[in-house]
């Protein structure tokens, strides 16, 4: 009788542990409705008019990862955001100038409602490719509210030496 408590008991414990690490391993999702991911290929063909020349052959995808502050009512009340671009196939030496979120859909241009604290030059793609990484910038609780609400209606692009008014651009989407 001992014996057979005592297997039921080591049964149990492993049982125990095994769930303890399928659970701990396998892949969650984030639920927290205060953290939203959007992402955008960006491609020189998207920007308006389409770039020809050098920078023609760049392209890049960036991650913005926000951070928001909501009251009772879901409302967006203060936001930060996340910047990751990874930039590639630019031409050797490349000065990155800007980097934006402006506010219009594919095929159309518009003003900037949202950037990472940046300065013209800070970035040199000394081998055509570079990451422009800047955490905790701030947005505005309006902008970021009109983001999530039509991510579409936003894009995302960087500029060059070359081409001041955007060198690659994409829509955004959320992820």
């Amino acid at each position: 009788m001992h014996r057979s408590v005592s297997l039921v008991a080591l049964a149990l414990l492993a049982s125990v542990a095994v769930s303890a690490c399928s659970s701990s391993t396998s892949p969650s999702k984030n639920t927290d409705s205060n953290t939203v991911v959007m992402s955008a290929l960006l491609l020189p063909q998207n920007e308006v008019p389409a770039i020809t020349g050098p920078d023609a052959s760049g392209s890049g995808q960036v991650t913005i990862t926000f951070h928001l502050t909501r009251d009772s009512a879901g409302n967006v009340t203060a936001a930060t955001a996340d910047y990751l671009a990874v930039l590639n196939n630019f031409p050797a030496n490349t000065t990155i100038t800007g980097a934006h979120i402006h506010n219009n859909v594919a095929g159309a241009t518009a003003g900037i409602v949202a950037q990472p604290a940046y300065t013209s030059g800070e970035l040199v793609l000394t081998n055509g490719s570079g990451t422009l990484d800047k955490k905790a910038q701030n947005v505005t609780a309006a902008v970021a509210q009109n983001i999530l609400n039509n991510p579409a209606g936003f894009y995302f692009n960087v500029h060059t030496a070359l081409n001041t008014g955007g060198a690659a651009r994409g829509q955004l989407a959320k992820q």
